[in-house]
């Protein structure tokens, strides 16, 4: 029998979806769990993912929420039957590291993206090196922001960034309203690049850091990087999995 555990968001919808599903399945706590079940939608997925990622236990989602592009569809029967039958995907998360004005350094993973916003009315201006290279001496744009192939159809395909294939070693860089190199919108990385910005005139263009929605502020530097010692493991339904759903969106 597979051990299950739940977690639901705090969203009404959730909260009920979780009352039905206790009531039928036997659930132990994740610490004891083959698989946890989050209940909810991708933000509350990506925090679950975030949260557990210590236990080395799959996650596997069902939809009680909006777009839930990392969730199956919910359903109250036939559960262990579908855990038993899931595919599981596995990813990689961003590592960030980010220096604020005070010198003070934040580090954070980010399963979709990490992304630099302009954080007052005037247009950040970045300088942007690949493993140690300068490869843009200024970047002026709303933000900008690396993807992983998981993220790449939430913020980064918002941007007009490509969606990625989920099993490729490759990383996107997409700006958000570039002025400066007009409409540049940014280059595909290999997984293994090492990402820096430099935020040039920090005090008259501020910038803020994110990582998953986790925030720094004021920051004036980021460093980027995959990480490999760390891994989500993801369980879709077989056919339903992000490989399809990667394709899907781009012929929709």
């Amino acid at each position: 029998m597979v051990k299950i555990a739940f977690a639901a968001s705090d969203a009404q919808i959730a909260q009920r979806a979780l009352e039905r599903l206790q009531a039928r399945y036997a659930s132990v706590p994740l610490e004891e769990a083959d698989v946890i079940v989050a209940l909810g939608g991708d933000g509350f997925m990506l925090q679950t993912l975030h949260g557990t990622m210590h236990l080395d236990t799959p996650v596997y989602g069902m939809n009680c929420g909006t777009v839930g592009f990392l969730m199956n569809e919910f359903q109250d029967d036939n559960l262990v039957e579908r855990l038993l039958a899931a595919e599981e995907e596995v990813i990689n998360p961003l590592s960030m590291v980010a220096a604020d004005a005070d010198g003070v350094e934040h580090t954070a993973l980010a399963i979709n993206e990490v992304s630099l916003l302009r954080a007052g009315p005037q247009a950040a201006k970045l300088r942007v090196s690949i493993d140690g290279k300068v490869r843009m001496d200024e970047l002026v744009c709303d933000g900008v922001l690396v993807s992983t192939p998981a993220g790449s159809t939430a913020y980064n395909y918002s941007a007009r960034g490509p969606i990625l294939p989920i099993g490729s070693d490759v990383l996107a860089l997409t700006a958000m309203a570039a002025f400066r190199p007009r409409r540049w919108r940014g280059a595909l990385l290999p997984k293994s690049a090492k990402v820096r910005f430099d935020v040039l005139e920090p005090q008259k263009r501020p910038v803020m850091a994110d990582a998953d929605s986790r925030h720094s502020a004021n920051v004036v530097w980021v460093e980027i990087a995959s990480e490999p010692n760390v891994r989500h493991r993801i369980q879709f339904d077989p056919g339903h999995g992000l490989e399809e759903r990667l394709l899907r969106e781009q012929f929709v």
